[in-house]
């Protein structure tokens, strides 16, 4: 039911980047549930990480080894590995452990990631013997197979490639992510993994990933719900020819930054499309805000509202419910004789009220749409933020009662 959301794009391989995906299994026989990422020696690593404090093992853990030397990501589906506790810490060491040897580095060289089911026993046995399948699979170009690898509830891949080139050298920004329910990052996606050959300073790459992040990932939402095992990693390999980027500035570093943000809001958006049982891609833009947290606040509150959501799925222009939403918000003395409301182009509510132009069947016509914009205008400044979500549809709920049977 995926919103928008075709085939994969070409996916161009990132020079020292490589993924291999093999079958460990884990819910189900056959199934790719495991991906080997490995990085050229040298490359920098930065990444950003759930906020929720049941954070899973493996996210404690690619926490704290993302800061040294990073040569291989480790990925699992089918379980998360999250609410564990000490047991589910030394399982995903094991695992990191375990390929390690197979690959003759540290084992603090191997970041850990899972998705799946909360609350269960990560299964290593099965992990571990798949290790040496997805090894033998590395390759550059294996992009669009570990973008599948990583899928849970996704109907489809997700993935994004960006190229530019600077003083005749090709820069390429590729990347793949994971989500389609408990999507509301608190920092990135569900999944992300994103790769440049471009050779970037590590605070530099810190502060890359955490900007486009809060552009992208941080501003979607699906049902509100932060996930304990949201990642989200950038990964320079440094193998185009280039000079070092030391700072945010200059030439270079702009075309960079304009290629990692394109990929990372590509691949966020690629999310929402794939929502849980999602019939409407929905674009929140909240303008004229005091500060951009009272806009966030008003979009927040207008794309988790469960009757918002629902009459999106129905196709029903019942522009009370946003009315509603935006003056539960908690802005502080806001004005409602200010506040212009639009579907689409349509004004539906203004000064307080319906909007004298407005009639039923425009808001109908633009309900009816695969994908629908509710634009608020504050009227208190002159901040703006968007938000994307989906609406609410009996899917949504049928896949959630079911996920885990």
């Amino acid at each position: 039911m995926a919103v928008g959301l075709g085939p994969l794009p070409t996916l161009h391989p990132v020079p020292g980047f490589e993924l291999g995906i093999a079958s460990a299994g884990i819910k189900r026989v056959g199934r790719k549930d495991v991906v080997v990422m490995r990085c050229a020696e040298g490359s920098r690593v930065a990444g950003v990480f759930t906020l929720n404090a049941f954070c899973a093992a493996p996210v404690i853990l690619a926490k704290q080894r993302a800061q040294g030397e990073v040569r291989y990501l480790l990925t699992n589906t089918g379980n998360a590995n999250a609410g564990t506790g000490e047991p589910g810490l030394r399982a995903a060491e094991r695992t990191c452990a375990k390929l390690a040897e197979l690959t003759g580095v540290a084992a603090s060289a191997v970041l850990p990631y899972s998705t799946g089911v909360i609350g269960e026993p990560l299964p290593v046995e099965k992990i571990e013997a798949a290790l040496p399948a997805a090894l033998a699979d590395l390759a550059e170009d294996h992009w669009a197979q570990a973008a599948e690898g990583i899928m849970t509830t996704d109907t489809l891949p997700k993935g994004a490639s960006r190229q530019f080139q600077h003083d005749g050298v090709t820069v390429t920004v590729t990347g793949i992510s994971k989500g389609a329910g408990m999507i509301r990052p608190n920092m990135a996606t569900m999944l992300g993994y994103i790769a440049t050959d471009a050779k970037v300073a590590r605070d530099v790459l810190q502060d890359l990933v955490r900007d486009a992040a809060n552009k992208s990932f941080n501003r979607i939402t699906i049902d509100g719900d932060t996930s304990t095992n949201d990642c989200c990693m950038l990964i320079a390999t440094g193998k185009a020819n280039l000079p070092e980027i030391t700072a945010a500035s200059g030439e270079l570093f702009a075309k960079l930054k304009q290629a990692v943000f394109e990929v990372f809001m590509e691949v966020a958006q690629s999310i929402v499309r794939d929502g849980e049982g999602a019939t409407k891609f929905v674009t929140v833009q909240v303008n004229g805000g005091g500060t951009h947290q009272e806009c966030l606040d008003v979009g927040y509150a207008v794309a988790h509202s469960p009757l918002i959501k629902t009459a999106l799925f129905a196709s029903d222009p019942n522009w009370g419910r946003i009315l509603a939403a935006v003056g539960r918000a908690g802005v502080p003395q806001l004005d409602v004789g200010k506040i212009d409301v639009y579907l689409g182009e349509v004004c539906i509510a203004s000064q307080g009220g319906r909007a004298s132009t407005y009639t039923e069947e425009q808001g109908a016509a633009v309900m009816a749409q695969a994908e629908i914009t509710i634009r608020i205008e504050l009227g208190r400044g002159a901040c703006s933020e968007t938000i994307w979500t989906t609406d609410l549809s009996h899917e949504y709920v049928k896949i959630n009662a079911e996920y885990r049977t």
